[in-house]
C-alpha cells in the first residue's frame, strides 16, 4: 500500500511565496485524487475512532461503544458541560485516530493511514514542506486523523507549546464536498483585533499556517450530512519521540 503526492513544482513556488508573505498556504492536490478518495473511505470506515474532548486542562477519551452506552440522561448532560466550559474558556470535541510519531510504529502500521505516515516520512515530502515554510529545522511531521460531527468545534488557542518545537501546523482535508454553510470552518486570527480569515475545507487540499497563530475550527452543523474529516498535525522541530 502506497500513496503518492500530486504537487508539481509550481504549486509549491506558490504556496512558498503565500507562506512568506502571509503566514499560510494552500496546496491542492496533496495527494493523487484516487489515493486521497482511498484514504477518506478507509478512514470512514474505521470502528477506532475516540472522542476527545477536555474539561480546563483535563484531558478525556471516550470510544464508540462506550458513548452509545450512555443514557440520554447522560449524554445531554455532557453536552451541555462541553458548551458551558465553551462560553470563556478552551474547549475542544472531535474524534481522532492517533498516528504514532515513531518511525518504527508507522512502518508496522498496515492500515492505509499508516501508508499516509510513511508518506510524511519519505525525503521527498520533508523536502516540499521544508521548501514552502523556509525552515529546514523540520524533522518530521505529527499527525492524527480527526472527525467533527454535528455539534464539534475548537475554540481559539494557539498551538505554541513549550517543548513541543511546533514551526507549523497542517491539515488535509478531506471531504469531497463541503459547504460553507455546514460550519467546521478554520479560523485564522487576523492582524487586527477581530478580524479572522474563515477557510472551508478543501478536498484533497493541504493547509499550512505557520506557528504561533491563534485559530479555531467552528461548529459542525446539524445540516452536514457527514462529519468534516481530515488528517492533521505540526511541522516540528528537535528531536523525534522514539
Amino acid at each position: 500500500m502506497r500513496l503518492r503526492l500530486a504537487v508539481d513544482a509550481a504549486a509549491a513556488g506558490r504556496a512558498k511565496a503565500d507562506f512568506a508573505e502571509h503566514g499560510w498556504a494552500r496546496l491542492a492536490p496533496f495527494l493523487r485524487d484516487e489515493d486521497a478518495l482511498a484514504l477518506e473511505a478507509h478512514l470512514r470506515a474505521r470502528s477506532d475512532w475516540r472522542q476527545h474532548l477536555n474539561q480546563g486542562e483535563r484531558l478525556f477519551e471516550l470510544d464508540r461503544q462506550t458513548r452509545a452506552a450512555f443514557s440520554r440522561e447522560r449524554r445531554e448532560a455532557l453536552d451541555a458541560a462541553v458548551f458551558r466550559n465553551a462560553t470563556e474558556g478552551f474547549q475542544f470535541r472531535f474524534e481522532g485516530i492517533r498516528l504514532p510519531d515513531a518511525a518504527a510504529a508507522r512502518l508496522s502500521d498496515a492500515t492505509m493511514l499508516g501508508a499516509f505516515g510513511r508518506l510524511l516520512d519519505a525525503p521527498a515530502t520533508l523536502d516540499l514542506l521544508r521548501h514552502i515554510c523556509a525552515d529546514r529545522r523540520i524533522r518530521f511531521a505529527d499527525a492524527q486523523a480527526t472527525l467533527y460531527s454535528a455539534g464539534d468545534f475548537l475554540t481559539e488557542h494557539d498551538d505554541d507549546v513549550a517543548g513541543k518545537n511546533r514551526i507549523a501546523a497542517w491539515t488535509l482535508g478531506l471531504n469531497p464536498r463541503w459547504r460553507l454553510d455546514w460550519g467546521g470552518l478554520l479560523h485564522l486570527a487576523g492582524a487586527g483585533a477581530g478580524d479572522a480569515l474563515a477557510l472551508v475545507p478543501g478536498f484533497n487540499m493541504l493547509t499550512l499556517f505557520r506557528i504561533p497563530r491563534p485559530h479555531s475550527v467552528s461548529l459542525v452543523s446539524p445540516a452536514a450530512p457527514v462529519g468534516r474529516l481530515g488528517v492533521t498535525g505540526w511541522l516540528r522541530a528537535g528531536p523525534r519521540p522514539g
